[in-house]
């Protein structure tokens, strides 16, 4: 086992990782630079998703590394993985997933109000990340009385609330329309520069990708070269070029 080179805050060495049977990811090695906004682009089923889920811990390889910083995410233990999780990493799903008891500043709050920051400074940092998304005026509405947009800015706030070290963004735009898409990201990756927070960006939409650093492609589990992608709603990967080594 060889630790990761010191300027890549996440590394993965030959990942596999197969669902009932079915390869999702087959072979695959990355590393991420801090501060690094990266996107990992490709069509729907080609293991963005499980690529992003082994990264932070969520899913244990069945074959490969995992290392953030000096620490080897592979090998520790659910209840350090959940740790990692709750206090360096932030989280964002296509779909919003709020708590629907609690009102939009509430669920924005929700992970400091979990690490037991008082009550006033959660609130107001979570107006804070409210207010960058245009969504401070339903600060007190429950999900229910919301646009799915408003919701999924609220699920935007709630990951950047906690200043993460990585944010994992899942086609964390896919369910917005493109003014409000366009709106979201610009918060994302202004919040990343700003605050130096290192993000991996899985997407099949082509303008999306544009706005990363750089760009990791996946086809059928695999790096390769490049994927040809729409920049329409819903747009999917068609076809990749040869191979990465």
């Amino acid at each position: 086992m060889v630790a990761p080179p010191d300027n890549d805050v996440l590394w993965a060495r030959s990942l596999h990782y197969s669902h009932g049977g079915s390869p999702a990811l087959t072979g695959v090695s990355l590393g991420v630079r801090e501060g690094e906004i990266l996107a990992v682009s490709g069509p729907r089923g080609c293991g963005k998703t499980t690529l992003l889920r082994c990264l932070s811990g969520q899913l244990v390889p069945q074959q490969g590394e995992v290392w953030f910083n000096s620490a080897p995410v592979h090998t520790m233990s659910p209840a350090l993985r959940e740790r990692l999780r709750r206090d360096r990493f932030g989280w964002i799903d296509p779909e919003p997933g709020l708590v629907p008891e609690l009102n939009a500043w509430e669920n924005a709050a929700l992970p400091l109000l979990l690490h037991g920051t008082s009550h006033r400074a959660a609130k107001k940092a979570a107006m804070e990340w409210l207010e960058r998304l245009d969504i401070g005026m339903v600060a007190r509405k429950r999900p229910a009385a919301l646009l799915q947009s408003q919701r999924q800015r609220i699920a935007v706030a709630r990951a950047l609330v906690s200043a993460p070290s990585v944010l994992f963004a899942d086609e964390p735009t896919a369910s917005l329309h493109r003014t409000d898409r366009a709106q979201v990201l610009r918060t994302l990756t202004t919040a990343a520069r700003s605050h130096d927070i290192t993000v991996l960006l899985a997407t099949h939409d082509a303008e999306v990708a544009a706005l990363a650093d750089r760009t990791v492609s996946l086809l059928d589990g695999r790096r390769v070269n490049s994927v040809q992608l729409d920049g329409t709603d819903g747009a999917e990967g068609r076809a990749a070029c040869s191979l990465s080594v």
